[in-house]
């Protein structure tokens, strides 16, 4: 299995990382606060789409790959990455 193309996840960090960029800027303006917690919030959906991208890009090639591979230990190495990570992110 190939490995797919990144440079769509790059795009969309590089987009995220402008909009930091400029909620820091809002900051040092003193802009309104909700106004800046909008872009906040803005910047948590797209990491959000860029991690649900991402998530599915492993699922479709790194765990597809252990299953496909039939070997048990790699099938049991990936599957609990994903377990830890979603652990990790209930807390």
């Amino acid at each position: 299995m190939t490995k797919p193309d990144t440079s769509r996840i790059v795009n969309r960090l590089r987009r995220i990382e402008g909009q930091v960029r400029g909620v820091a800027q809002m900051v040092e303006d003193d802009r309104y606060c909700i106004d800046i917690l909008t872009q906040i919030q803005a910047v948590k959906a797209a990491l959000g789409r860029a991690e649900s991208e991402i998530l599915k890009r492993h699922a479709g090639c790194c765990v597809a790959e252990a299953i496909a591979s039939g070997d048990a230990e790699e099938q049991k190495q990936k599957f609990g990455e994903l377990i830890d990570l979603f652990e990790k992110a209930k807390r």
